[in-house]
Formats: structure tokens, C-alpha cells, sequence
């Protein structure tokens, strides 16, 4: 099977962020990324017809039928203002949130994939995803993650009431940052970098122009092979780094300003 089939087509102004890791590492610091988020959203909104939300927007998010998790108000609003506006809103679950369900979709019409997914985008061709799970080894994270992924043990997990529930993952979560800190810090090379190495054996294959991915929280403009680029957009808790795609240019990895003149 070919990892580029049934793409979706798209022109504009595109514009893609991840891992802004809302809840985390308390309510006060989770406020103030959140208000330059929606900052950030403020300065495009009038350019923007396509976000791309590559995971990890939430450090940890569970859906019950009548629960979700307290706060993320100013999110949710701006959002749902984009969505009324014209701007289509993509979602892509991250290995915090991967439990996300239909809420997004009813409260700010966001379109929801589960895995990366190909686009053609500008006339290009794209691999566009969070970026976990990809490429050789890391067994031990992808059979956890199989293991989440399981409907039955979302079932057994949803059992549980939120206050539990939430404790739980808020816990691993922070275990799971903790672990993986210093090399998110740091540039691992072409040989140790998962998604690099996954980016080389698709284009053994397939035609692609850009792969765009999150997850590694570092700013990555990779070329592979004589095409392909592969774009990591980084983070909000470190970088506020986003990439932009104008519809008459190519990709470009910005960080947030302020003053963006």
C-alpha cells in the first residue's frame, strides 16, 4: 500500500501549527500560551483560508458522551469565529490527544484525521501528519499506542469517572514529557531521526514534494532525496513556530511575532 492515495485537494493561503500542548505544565503558563495563540490566530485570520492543527494542541484531551476537559475557552471561541468566517480548520490527532472524537467537529467544524493523510496543496504534493509513530524501531511507543488506539480499552478507560481518568493521564503525560525532553531539544541526525528515515523509504517510491510533520517540537527544514523537503514546525512551548504556505509561493517556517512588521 502506498502512502500517498485518495488525496484532497486544496488552494489558498495555508497555514500549519502543532503541539501547542495546552494544559501543560499548569493552568497559569497554559493561559498565557493560549492567549498568544489566539494572538497568533488574530494576525492571520484575514489571510487564512486552510489551518492545519498537527496534534498535540492539548496536552492530554479524553471525550466522554457529556464530559470534556475544563478550560480552553478563548480556543474554542476563536475557533468556532475562524470556522464562521470561511476558514477551513483541519485536526489531527497526536499522541496526547489521540482520543479526540466528534466534539471538535460539532463545536468548530473542524475535519478530523486519525493518520496522516496525502493533499495536494498549491498543486503540491503532500504528506501531512503529526509524524508519531513513523518510520523503524520505536516498537515500544507504537505497541503502547495500539494498545490507546484499541476501542475496547477506551471503553474500559471512559469507565472510569473524568476526576480518575484525567488524573491518570495528566500523570503520564508529565511522565512522558520528562522522558523525552532532552530529545526534543536536539537534532538526533539523519541516521537516528525517525521521520527522516521514513521520509527516505517513501520517496524510494512515490513522488512527494513536501512532508509536514510536528511531534519533534524542533524547526526542521530537511531536503530528501533531489525533491522531496520535509518541514518539522516545531512548538509553542519553545519555538511559536508555524508554517505558512501562500497560495502563489512556497512553504515557509516563521516563528510568531508581535510585531510582524
Amino acid at each position: 500500500m502506498t502512502a500517498f492515495q485518495q488525496p484532497i485537494t486544496i488552494n489558498g493561503n495555508v497555514f500549519f501549527a502543532s503541539d501547542f500542548h495546552l494544559g501543560a505544565p499548569n493552568r497559569e503558563e497554559s493561559d498565557r500560551r493560549e492567549r498568544k495563540i489566539i494572538s497568533w490566530f488574530n494576525q492571520i485570520q484575514d489571510q487564512c483560508t486552510h489551518l492545519f492543527l498537527l496534534g498535540d494542541i492539548f496536552d492530554y484531551w479524553f471525550e466522554y458522551k457529556d464530559v470534556v476537559p475544563r478550560g480552553y475557552y478563548l480556543l474554542f471561541a476563536k475557533l468556532h469565529e475562524m470556522h464562521e468566517k470561511g476558514v477551513v480548520i483541519y485536526y489531527f490527532t497526536g499522541n496526547h490527544d489521540m482520543w479526540v472524537q466528534d466534539y471538535f467537529s460539532t463545536e468548530f467544524g473542524a475535519i478530523v484525521f486519525k493518520q496522516q493523510q496525502a493533499f495536494v496543496i498549491n498543486g503540491k504534493r503532500c504528506m501531512v501528519g503529526h509524524g508519531d509513530g513513523l518510520g523503524p524501531k520505536d516498537h515500544g511507543y507504537k505497541f503502547i499506542k495500539a494498545v490507546f488506539a484499541f476501542r475496547p480499552n477506551r471503553v474500559l478507560y471512559s469507565c472510569l469517572h473524568p476526576r480518575q481518568s484525567f488524573a491518570i493521564a495528566r500523570f503520564f503525560s508529565r511522565k512522558s514529557r520528562a522522558m523525552t525532553s532532552a530529545e526534543e531539544e536536539h537534532y538526533m541526525g539523519d541516521d537516528k531521526e525517525y521521520i527522516v528515515l521514513y521520509c527516505k523509504e517513501v520517496i524510494k517510491n512515490e513522488d512527494i514534494d513536501y512532508f509536514i510533520y510536528g511531534h519533534r517540537h524542533l524547526m526542521i527544514e530537511k531536503n530528501i532525496g533531489d525533491k522531496a523537503v520535509y518541514f518539522n514546525i516545531g512548538d509553542w512551548i519553545r519555538h511559536y513556530s508555524y508554517l505558512e504556505f501562500p497560495q502563489d509561493g512556497k512553504p515557509l517556517l516563521k516563528t510568531y511575532s508581535t510585531n510582524p512588521d
